[in-house]
């Protein structure tokens, strides 16, 4: 077999386009930098040079030949002057000008992907070959490596403050211009909610937890389906506890405005199956995905998502009725339980994408309630574990006169934001319409039998 020769993938004109670009027009430092980090060059000096520029940037200096060759003169970078001017002016008169310099960054990223895989791909060989660990734990392994390439959350070495500092400004420039559901976090349609909660970030973990018959599984259905329709991104659930049938008849009961029970029995009224056709239209045209495994396990959730192309979210229904992959030889459920919410933290962060994952109370916290119907649910109430509210960003709980004999307050819904690293912690009131296993913000008008 004829050997070809192997060397590692890399532009130098796209490298010294993008740092051209930058000395032409400082300005665009900003967006390169949304693109690509000094450890996406190949050429050790272009990696200085561009380390350079971005410390300029921060100190409010000025970006030109002169200043540059002096600094990388000090750093030694460049064995005398002559030899740092004459390559600096190489790299201003390479490039025509800076209005492409974006795409000259993505050049640059692309060949960095692609060395990257031929690194992942030789650890890929050598696990194989050493057969040391346990297959599954091997093909594990080798899936995320490429994934997280592909997803660009791949491991690297530490990034220095200055990388990480011009991200942010370039992300506060997103903001002040207008900021999308991308920047800021998707919103969960309910727009007083959205107002304490600001946004469901990539790599949050929201655990939304409540006593039995509270509609958690309802609100959690009724946020993937506003977020699927709207953000036309994909949406996966993960229902534990019931069918893909029941959950689709909730999400049809709800987005059709028909009595559920309607549903359950078949007695259902020409007008309604008219207003069924069209929400089964409008469903159909999302991208929600439901897997109904019982006792799946994390790593068969990952496997799964990493064949969703444009993750939007992740709903688990609901977070004790996972398997965990680390049976503990004292067989506490608690510790297994904390394995389980680490790890969805863990997905959620590899993936990009918030994660919302339903959650039991603790029998006490319903016993009370019995008792006493005003009594809310408090972060140590969730079943199991601590490490729950630990390991979660935002912590929702839902919270109604379950018990009482008003069927007016059985309507309403306190919806308590009990933990938010990223905003405010307050209680929003929704309404809840139990026939339909849908909640609405009190201010927004419903008309009769219908939207």
């Amino acid at each position: 077999m004829e050997e070809f020769d192997k060397k590692l993938p890399f532009s130098l004109d796209a490298e010294q386009s993008v740092l051209g670009s930058i000395l032409i027009d400082p300005n665009k430092l900003g967006d390169v930098s949304q693109i690509i980090g000094s450890d996406d060059f190949y050429v050790d000096e272009h990696k200085e040079i561009f380390s350079k520029m971005q410390s300029f940037s921060l100190q409010s200096r000025n970006i030109d030949v002169v200043t540059l060759i002096d600094e990388l003169l000090k750093d030694g970078v460049y064995p005398d002057e002559a030899t740092a001017r004459t390559y600096i002016k190489l790299l201003v008169s390479i490039v025509p000008g800076s209005a492409n310099a974006k795409d000259y960054a993505k050049i640059v990223k692309e060949k960095s992907t692609l060395r990257k895989l031929i690194n992942a791909g030789e650890e890929i060989v050598n696990s194989a070959y050493s057969a040391q660990d346990d297959i599954s734990l091997l093909v594990d392994r080798a899936e995320q490596s490429i994934f997280e390439i592909a997803s660009g959350n791949e491991s690297r070495d530490f990034v220095h403050i200055k990388e990480a500092i011009i991200k942010t400004y370039a992300h506060l420039d997103e903001l002040k211009g207008g900021a999308t559901e991308d920047v800021v976090g998707v919103k969960t349609g309910f727009s007083d909610l959205d107002q304490v909660l600001v946004g469901l970030g990539k790599g949050n973990l929201i655990i939304v937890g409540a006593r039995p018959g509270m509609g958690k599984t309802s609100f959690c259905l009724n946020i993937a389906s506003n977020i699927a329709m709207r953000t036309k991104k994909s949406v996966c659930i993960f229902s534990l506890e019931m069918s893909d049938e029941e959950l689709v008849s909730r999400m049809l009961s709800c987005e059709a405005m028909i009595d559920s029970k309607n549903l359950r029995t078949g007695v259902i009224s020409p007008d309604e199956w008219e207003k069924l056709a069209k929400a089964a239209s409008r469903l159909s045209e999302t991208n929600i995905y439901i897997d109904d495994t019982t006792g799946i396990g994390l790593t068969a959730m990952k496997a799964k998502l990493r064949k969703i192309k444009n993750l939007g979210l992740v709903v688990v229904d609901y977070l004790q009725l996972m398997e965990s992959e680390n049976k503990r030889k004292d067989g506490s459920r608690v510790n297994e339980i904390s394995d389980i919410s680490r790890g969805l933290k863990i997905l959620a962060k590899e993936l990009g994408v918030p994660v919302i994952a339903c959650s039991q109370l603790s029998r006490g916290a319903e016993k009370e309630g019995k008792k006493e119907g005003s009594r809310k649910p408090m972060l140590s109430d969730l079943r199991d574990s601590g490490a729950i509210e630990q390991d979660a960003d935002m912590v929702i709980f839902l919270s109604r006169d379950y018990y009482g004999e008003d069927p007016e307050k059985k309507k309403l819904v306190d919806v308590i934001v009990a933990k938010n690293r990223h905003g405010s912690v307050d209680t929003v009131q929704m309404s809840w319409l139990a026939q339909y296993t849908r909640f609405s913000c009190l201010n927004t008008i419903l008309k009769e039998g219908g939207i």
